[in-house]
């Protein structure tokens, strides 16, 4: 009769490894009892419902329409899109509006106050100014629900610029002519080869004072106010967060937190609110530049676009 001398030897590791593996179930299901008993989750509560979110939508740098702009601005469509979807978000009761930014491109502003005026028609919209919400930012604070402010946060500077360059002088002394086909007198107003003359000055101006003329209507709409009252506060000043609250264009002084505790409060949240943060622009910043603004060149790459026609910024 043959006998397998190794059978012994196998049914010896067989044994062991079935062992290891009691003792690992047995450890995580240690660890998972200890874990449940600290969090005070011994019994799942299922009769519970999910908690009502409150959602902070981030506007931070300057605001632009690109999609992608970068470290340093605020993209239109991407607060748009975080608008509509805590909007759409049946979990979400109320948002609040974390603004940061120096203001930016009119026709961003212009996009976002407009899905805001939407948005707010299904859940409260309230903002929570940080260091600054100046110009185009102030911009698309005024319709929310209510805005509240640190008292050294600077606000207000309700005004348009367009900036244009002239470098005729630059490319005489270098040396650089150009010949410019054009289909009309107007084409080629605020490039930099040449300056602007008196006519074209004052369209340019017309064109600014148009735009102003909306942003003041806007103030004075949505916050309320005489128009000719807020025309007298829009010479492009900054006002801090005290002098905005008794100028009547910020509701009061509190933080972020005392922001999400407003939205809750107007969305008639009982309780403590989950807070969801919106950010999806911040993931640029560490991805390009990990953290510091000169760690790569692709920093050097997002510099404010300056068009043949210079910058209009509100």
């Amino acid at each position: 009769m043959y006998v397998d001398e190794q059978k012994p030897a196998r049914r010896g590791i067989l044994n062991l490894t079935l062992i290891g593996i009691i003792v690992v179930l047995c450890a995580f299901l240690i660890i998972e009892t200890l874990f449940i008993i600290g969090t005070g989750n011994i019994i799942p509560d299922f009769s519970k419902k999910p908690a009502d979110k409150v959602a902070v939508i981030y506007v931070e740098g300057e605001m632009v329409t690109d999609r992608n702009p970068g470290p340093g601005y605020a993209s239109s469509d991407t607060v748009m899109k975080e608008l509509r979807d805590a909007q759409d978000d049946p979990r979400v009761k109320a948002i609040v509006l974390r603004v940061n930014s120096p203001g930016g491109s009119p026709v961003a502003a212009q996009e976002i106050y407009g899905q805001i005026l939407k948005t707010k028609q299904v859940k409260p919209v309230v903002v929570s100014m940080g260091d600054m919400a100046t110009s185009a930012a102030y911009y698309i604070s005024a319709p929310c629900n209510k805005i509240l402010a640190v008292p050294d946060t600077w606000t207000g500077s309700i005004g348009v610029i367009w900036t244009l360059r002239n470098r005729t002088a630059y490319y005489q002394q270098e040396g650089v002519e150009f010949y410019v086909a054009k289909s009309g007198g107007y084409k080629d107003i605020g490039a930099d080869w040449r300056g602007l003359n008196d006519e074209e000055k004052a369209y340019v101006n017309d064109l600014v004072n148009e735009t102003f003329q909306r942003f003041v209507d806007v103030v004075a709409d949505a916050r309320h106010l005489p128009r000719d009252e807020v025309l007298e506060l829009s010479d492009g000043r900054v006002y801090t967060g005290v002098r905005a609250e008794e100028l009547g264009l910020i509701d009061g002084i509190g933080d972020l937190y005392d922001a999400i505790d407003a939205a809750a409060q107007l969305a008639g949240i009982a309780g403590t609110p989950e807070v969801v943060h919106f950010d999806g622009s911040a993931l640029y910043y560490p991805l390009l530049v990990s953290g510091h603004a000169s760690a790569t060149p692709a920093a050097g790459y997002y510099q404010p676009y300056y068009s043949p026609y210079g910058q209009l910024h509100a």
